[in-house]
C-alpha cells in the first residue's frame, strides 16, 4: 500500500491542490486575496490557488505528524521577523488562515477534532491521502520507469 511517506511532498502538494479545488466544502474566504501569512511577510500570496495548496500541506502534515493544534501549525507556517538593526526573531503565522484552513477541512470531512490534543486526520482523509499517494507514484513510475522498483 502506497502512504503519503513514499511520494515526494512537492508532487503530493501538487495533486492534493488540484483534488481540493474541486471540494466545494474547501473555498478561499474572500478576505484571503489581501492576506499576508504572517507578520514575517510583506505582501499577499502571488500565486492564485494558494488557499488549497495551505490546506493540502496542513493535511500532509496532519498524515505525518498524527495531531496538531493551531499552535503547532502556526509555528510550523511562521518565520523570521524583521526587526530593524536588532536581530531576527522567529515568529508564527496568521492563525487566522491555519483555522479557518482546518475548519473547511473537517467540514469536508477530512479532519476531525480530539479534545485538548488539536485534530487528527479522519479515516476519510487518510483514505484521500493514501488514494492521491498512489496515484502520484503510478504517475511518477510511468515518467521514470526506473523507479519501478521502488
Amino acid at each position: 500500500m502506497t502512504t503519503a511517506y513514499d511520494v515526494p511532498a512537492k508532487e503530493l502538494i501538487t495533486a492534493l491542490t488540484k483534488k481540493l479545488q474541486n471540494e466545494s466544502a474547501v473555498a478561499p474566504p474572500d478576505w484571503s486575496k489581501y492576506v499576508r501569512t504572517g507578520v514575517s511577510k510583506e505582501n499577499p500570496p502571488e500565486t492564485k490557488d494558494w488557499w488549497h495548496t495551505r490546506c493540502a500541506s496542513i493535511l500532509r502534515k496532519l498524515y505525518v505528524n498524527k495531531n496538531m493544534g493551531v499552535e503547532r501549525l502556526r509555528a510550523e507556517y511562521g518565520g523570521k521577523r524583521n526587526r530593524g538593526s536588532k536581530p531576527n526573531k522567529a515568529e508564527a503565522g496568521s492563525g487566522a488562515i491555519v483555522r479557518h484552513a482546518l475548519q473547511q477541512l473537517e467540514t469536508a470531512g477530512y479532519v476531525t477534532k480530539m479534545k485538548g490534543r488539536g485534530r487528527m486526520l479522519s479515516p476519510k482523509g487518510v483514505k484521500f491521502l493514501d488514494n492521491t499517494s498512489f496515484e502520484v507514484k503510478k504517475s511518477l513510475i510511468e515518467a521514470f520507469p526506473e523507479l519501478k522498483k521502488y
